[in-house]
Parts: structure tokens; C-alpha cells; sequence
């Protein structure tokens, strides 16, 4: 193969790598957060529907410096889809119940995304047909990255979900002092970021949890 032949392979495997990157990140982060808003809506928050935000269409949740850092450095974020806790019957419930819908939209879509693979492996004829493309595009770029941002979200630092779940849990006190250290939290996670602390542990369960779901996925396939 001629150089020019070879550089040019490589740069198509690239752009299809970063597109198919940049798809499953809009998509990860476009369910988990229309998925607040459905879950603030079902509890009686009409907020998120009348700000426009109970969409897929990815440009009404995406904040652009977030999604840069997560194309970058892996760690990222998207608008947050606006609630009103006041019109919940119990509002640390109804925030704790809001924000995990995001996380647990992230698992759902992973697994759906797993389950999409045995049924287009039959209709794999080459790697450049368009099931192959299907297959690794779930396989690879989407269960992951969903089970990624699902996991991240849940770990317990302001302004991340897993703060306002542990919230519904703690008195009324702590819950609103910690509520307050939201900016904090996220030069923490910035932080821990940088130092490795988050990814390191992410990655490993994230693994862990990829390896389970695909198990589980190969037993009805």
C-alpha cells in the first residue's frame, strides 16, 4: 500500500472513530437529561416542558464547553434540565427521584444498545457494511460511554445526581448545607479529574459493569 493510500485509511478510521464518539456522547447525554425532565414532569413539575427541555434533539441540552471537555479529557457535562422542587408533595424525594431517572435512563440505553448487537451480528457481511458499523457503534462507542456517564453521575458530590439522592436520605439541614457547596463540587471533580482520581476508579467499574450487562445480554441472545 502506497503511503498516500495508507494515510488516507487512517484518516477516514479516525473521522469515523470521532463521529461515531461524538453520536453516542450526544446521545447518552440527550437521554439522561430529557429523562430529568420526564421524571420532574411525572411528579408534578411542569418546568422542563414549558422551557422546551422534554426533547431528544440534542441542541437543547447541550452545553458546548462540557461537551468539549468530555471529547477531550472524558469528563463532562450538558445544560441541566431546569426543576422547581416546589411543586413537588416531598421535595428532597422528588429531587432524589428526578435525578436518578438520569442515571438509571444511562443503564437502560447501555443495555439497549447490547442488545442490539446479537441482532445485527447475523447481517455482518464485511467490516465496511453498515450492520458492522451498527454493531461496533453500540458495541463499543455507546454501551460504554452510557454506563460511564451513569456511573459518574452517581457518585455523591454536588452538583452530580448520586448528591441529591444520598440528600433524601440525610435531615433537612445537612441536605440544604450540602446543596450549597454545588460550585465547589465541581472544582473537586475538576480536580480529582485532572489528578486521575475519578477516571481510574470509573473505568474499573465501569469494566465491571460493561462485562455484567453483556453477560446478561448473552444469555437471551
Amino acid at each position: 500500500m502506497e503511503m498516500r493510500q495508507l494515510m488516507q485509511s487512517l484518516d477516514v478510521a479516525w473521522l469515523e472513530s470521532t463521529l461515531m464518539r461524538v453520536a453516542a456522547i450526544l446521545l447518552c447525554l440527550t437521554v439522561h437529561e430529557t429523562c430529568h425532565g420526564l421524571a420532574a414532569l411525572a411528579l408534578g413539575d411542569p418546568t422542563a416542558r414549558a422551557r422546551h427541555r422534554l426533547s431528544l434533539n440534542p441542541l437543547r441540552h447541550i452545553d458546548w464547553l462540557g461537551l468539549a471537555m468530555m471529547l477531550t479529557v472524558g469528563f463532562g457535562w450538558a445544560r441541566p434540565v431546569p426543576v422547581d422542587p416546589r411543586y413537588f408533595r416531598n421535595p428532597k424525594r422528588g429531587m432524589a427521584v428526578t435525578a436518578l431517572a438520569g442515571p438509571v435512563s444511562n443503564f437502560l440505553l447501555a443495555f439497549l444498545a447490547m442488545a442490539v448487537c446479537p441482532v445485527v451480528y447475523p447481517f455482518i457481511a464485511s467490516d465496511t457494511s453498515a450492520a458492522y458499523r451498527l454493531f461496533i457503534f453500540c458495541r463499543l462507542y455507546l454501551a460504554p460511554l452510557s454506563i460511564g456517564l451513569g456511573i459518574f453521575n452517581l457518585l455523591p458530590i454536588p452538583p452530580l445526581d448520586g448528591s441529591k439522592v444520598l440528600g433524601a436520605f440525610l435531615p433537612e439541614r445537612t441536605y440544604f448545607g450540602l446543596m450549597r457547596y454545588e460550585r465547589c463540587g465541581m472544582l473537586l471533580l475538576l480536580a480529582l479529574s485532572w489528578l486521575g482520581v475519578t477516571g481510574n476508579l470509573i473505568r474499573e467499574a465501569v469494566a465491571q459493569a460493561d462485562w455484567a450487562m453483556w453477560s446478561l445480554v448473552m444469555q437471551f441472545a
